[in-house]
């Protein structure tokens, strides 16, 4: 990413999942770290959630076993037309295109 070669993208709804913990710990640092790390920027795509995404969710909701939130986020890389899909949920092993990779299982080489 920070080399240019390759365009992340995430649903806004990442803001609202990664929030909880340090709201919780009354973390303000690391609210702060995740509010200005999930700004967009050349290399970093944040995807707002509408309608229309959330139609698109609808049926990978009701065809997979993906709660709401991760339907959400599988729409929103649908919807980009994303090469591969990170997470650490097997979950998604299930789903199809694109790529699942799962963040656990990657090796750097």
């Amino acid at each position: 990413m920070d080399a240019g070669e390759i365009v992340a993208g995430t649903s806004e709804l990442t803001l609202a999942e990664v929030l909880v913990k340090p709201l919780k710990d009354q973390n303000r640092a690391v609210q702060q770290a995740y509010k200005t790390f999930l700004l967009p920027t050349a290399a970093l795509e944040v995807i707002a959630i509408n309608r229309e995404l959330l139609e698109e969710a609808a049926p990978v909701r009701a065809t997979t076993s993906l709660k709401l939130p991760d339907a959400i986020h599988f729409a929103t890389a649908l919807r980009q037309q994303c090469d591969s899909f990170l997470t650490n949920d097997d979950l998604f092993k299930t789903v199809g295109s694109p790529k699942i990779n799962i963040l656990s299982e990657l090796t750097l080489d």
